[in-house]
């Protein structure tokens, strides 16, 4: 019976959904993470009678014929990059891009890495770095007897030195964007890196048109909707159950012929 094996994709497909659902809750704290959504393609169909086949010899045609579907499959896993709400930290290295756009980061084996995460911090060179200190791109370097560090909307990174009263500009932050922003490879530890589907980077200055702007002080909090989520959940759980329903009575149909005599 066809059911059994079409109602166990239903099963397989809506395991994943929930699991794409749950990874979605786990990271609702997570800075700068981009909720997923799951999309299902139906699986090939089997033609029992072909439509706009001829059903006699005076060329009379087939309006509908008999195609049987067989079950369904996950397609993709799709990424939502809409803004999260941006949340006041008051700490100086911390930052949110304002809009499109993403932070570079320089990875260990020299490639550049893409986040919207903007927990920055200083490491013991005075250059700006990730929490797992990897290097802010372009990088920047805070001289050592500062003490105050601005960045303002459009990127600049301007220093308060000692003794001084003019400030001094030690270095620009520029941000990327790219045309299939869903397209990013994930790397985990909010880390991205480009692919063939995301295209190629295209690199700016926060504020400039098609570029976000900086928000010192601010944090990008994750665009999960909890209630839309769990609304996902029940869905799913109900898809799941009645895909499992399918299978039992298929079940009890094979029982009946088996019972036969």
């Amino acid at each position: 019976m066809r059911s059994l094996s079409i109602a166990a994709t239903g099963m397989m497909a809506q395991q994943r959904n929930v699991e794409v659902v749950s990874n979605n809750l786990a990271n609702m704290n997570t800075t700068g993470y981009m909720r997923r959504r799951t999309e299902f393609h139906d699986l090939l169909y089997q033609n029992l009678r072909r439509v706009g086949s001829t059903s006699s010899d005076a060329g009379t045609v087939v309006p509908s014929g008999v195609q049987l579907g067989l079950g369904v499959k996950l397609a993709a896993v799709y990424r939502i990059h809409e803004q999260g709400n941006l949340t006041s930290t008051d700490n100086t290295f911390d930052m949110a891009v304002q809009g499109k756009g993403f932070f570079q980061v320089l990875m260990p084996n020299g490639d550049t890495a893409y986040t919207r995460d903007g927990t920055f911090q200083l490491n013991g060179d005075g250059l700006i770095v990730t929490h797992d200190g990897y290097q802010l791109q372009p990088g920047i370097t805070v001289p050592a007897n500062a003490i105050d560090v601005t960045i303002n909307g459009s990127g600049e990174v301007q220093a308060t030195i000692e003794g001084q009263v003019a400030l001094q500009n030690v270095g620009q932050i520029q941000i990327a964007s790219f045309a299939n922003e869903a397209g990013l490879q994930a790397e985990g530890s909010n880390l991205y890196t480009e692919s063939p589907a995301s295209g190629n980077p295209v690199t700016g200055v926060p504020g400039s048109v098609g570029f976000g702007s900086i928000l010192q002080g601010f944090l990008e909090t994750s665009n999960v909707n909890a209630v839309e989520e769990i609304s996902n959940l029940i869905s799913a759980q109900r898809a799941y159950e009645m895909n499992s329903k399918v299978i039992q009575t298929s079940d009890q149909m094979m029982g009946t012929v088996a019972n036969l005599r």
